[in-house]
Order: structure tokens, then sequence, then C-alpha cells
């Protein structure tokens, strides 16, 4: 069974950086795509990215496409996201989950059969 932990999260100001990791065990990472979400307070669950389990297909949520950058390194059972130019809208808890597929798709949370307990970010000033 696919086990997620998220680190890198903290407090950064509006147009500063995050790196997000997310390590996983327990199973071949290569076997899942693996797709960010993020939840604020008061809100859904939305999804920000995804990436195919080779590595070689990668997806945006639009709002997201330009600031965010997905990555993995399935060798080191790892997976990235690097946040760029931050706004304050961006603050919420954020998971990494697993696909039951190495192919994206649809950011319906139930397609994700496995999550992280999640990192907050918060961008403040």
């Amino acid at each position: 069974q696919l086990q997620l932990v998220e680190s890198g999260g903290g407090l950064a100001q509006p147009g500063g950086s995050l790196r997000l990791s997310c390590a996983a065990s327990g199973d071949t990472l290569a076997n899942y795509a693996i797709g960010w979400f993020r939840q604020a307070p008061g809100k859904e669950r939305e999804g920000v990215s995804c990436i195919s389990g080779s590595g070689d297909f990668t997806h945006y949520v639009e709002s997201k496409r330009g600031r965010f950058t997905i990555s993995r390194d399935n060798a080191k059972n790892m997976v990235y996201l690097q946040m760029n130019s931050l706004e304050p809208e961006d603050t919420a808890v954020y998971y990494c989950a697993g696909r039951g597929a190495e192919t994206c798709g649809s950011y319906y949370p139930k397609a994700y059969k496995y999550w992280g307990l999640g990192t907050q970010v918060t961008v403040s000033s």
C-alpha cells in the first residue's frame, strides 16, 4: 500500500517561493500518477497539478499554470511541487495523493486512493 508524507510547507511572503515534497513508501512509486491538491479553510479540496507515473505527462489546473511546477524522482520515491510567485490566495493545506493508475485523469478526489496528511502553506506579509 502506498504511503505518502508531505513536507516543505511554511510561511512565505507574497511573491515568494516554496518547494513542497512528497515522500512515498510501501509500493513502487512509478505505478502511480501523483496529484497535488489543496484545501483552504471553508473551501472544498481542489486539484492543483498531476504527474503521470513515468513523469512524462504533467497537468496543471489553469490558474496554477506558469507559477507551479510538478516533478518526480521515482528512484528517490519523491514527488515535488515548486510554487513560485505565491499569492495570499494560495494559503491552504497541500496534499499529495496517489491515483489508482499510472495516468492522470480528473481531479475527483475519490479517484485518488492514497493520501498524505498534508502540509500547511501560508502566504502572508
